[in-house]
């Protein structure tokens, strides 16, 4: 099934069948694929303010990936080899054989673990604020993964909050008023978590990357061995959840690799600063060889 989004300039949204779940994916334009993967609690809705412009010179594809959005919500797993594996049967079933891998936060560890298991299919890598490169993460999420928190969240995030806050971004927006694009990001990961299905998702993918100490799961060990991979690294200089230096770490272990801070951004450069994130993006993939379609 397939709709046009009005919202987002024309973006079709499709929703696909893989391994019996549903799976929502926006696509828009032609040419060389773009295949954007957002955080964790996020949606694809993330990169509404890049989408059309990049769709403009190439096929991009946004998911939301199982847990999160509006794809299923399974009771399984969610680690990032099995979004790795949601990823590619989506390419499969646009019919794309290869992709270059746009991911931020989770959907950066995401796009790696994507190289790493599938390089054939990996044309680039493009890094936003990405995690999975250093052990540094903001103590909210470390608090996260105490015993029983699953349990005591739902006091925070009560169901009732999603109503309210739905009807306040609706007003808002009749009266024209924009809230900081991180501040809505932050808010929308928050009212996702209301519901009982994506909040169990974010606990399991969560665990699975995060612990006490800080994120559980590094790409370092093998993220040299990639050298080969045309690779941006995008980070926000005043990130409040995983530190620029990660960024400056995976940039001296990937030769080659091009590294870019937005020293006024936080852990959403696509959101808050989209011009700039576009160009870069855009003169990235001209200078690696990757035409334009």
């Amino acid at each position: 099934m397939e709709r046009v989004d009005a919202r987002w300039g024309g973006v079709r949204r499709e929703r696909l069948t893989i391994g019996g779940d549903q799976v929502v994916c926006r696509v828009a334009g032609e040419g060389p694929v773009l295949l954007l993967v957002h955080g964790m609690a996020g949606s694809s809705e993330t990169w509404r303010f890049v989408m059309p412009a990049l769709a403009e010179r190439f096929t991009v594809i946004a998911p939301d990936l199982l847990g999160q959005g509006e794809s299923d919500k399974p009771r399984g797993e969610y680690s990032l080899s099995a979004h790795v594996d949601t990823l590619q049967r989506v390419l499969d079933e646009l019919g794309h054989d290869r992709a270059t891998l746009v991911g931020q936060s989770l959907g950066g560890g995401v796009a790696m673990q994507f190289a790493h298991q599938l390089p054939a299919r990996c044309e680039r890598l493009v890094l936003v604020n990405a995690g999975g490169l250093g052990r540094e993460v903001s103590a909210y999420l470390r608090l996260l993964t105490l015993p029983g928190a699953e349990r005591l969240f739902p006091l925070l995030s009560p169901a009732w909050v999603r109503g309210v806050g739905e009807r306040v971004f609706a007003r808002l927006e009749r009266m024209g008023v924009q809230p900081a694009p991180a501040a809505m990001e932050i808010w929308r990961s928050y009212l996702s978590l209301t519901d009982p299905a994506s909040r169990h998702a974010f606990f399991r993918s969560l665990h699975d990357v995060i612990d006490l100490g800080g994120q559980a799961v590094s790409a370092l060990s093998w993220v040299a061995r990639t050298t080969h991979l045309p690779t941006l690294i995008v980070w926000g200089a005043t990130d409040p959840f995983i530190p620029p230096s990660h960024g400056e770490v995976a940039h001296a272990a990937m030769r080659g690799s091009r590294l870019v801070v937005f020293e006024d951004v936080g852990h959403y450069p696509h959101c808050e600063a989209p011009d700039r994130f576009i160009a870069v993006v855009r003169e990235f993939l001209d200078a690696t060889g990757l035409p334009p379609g």
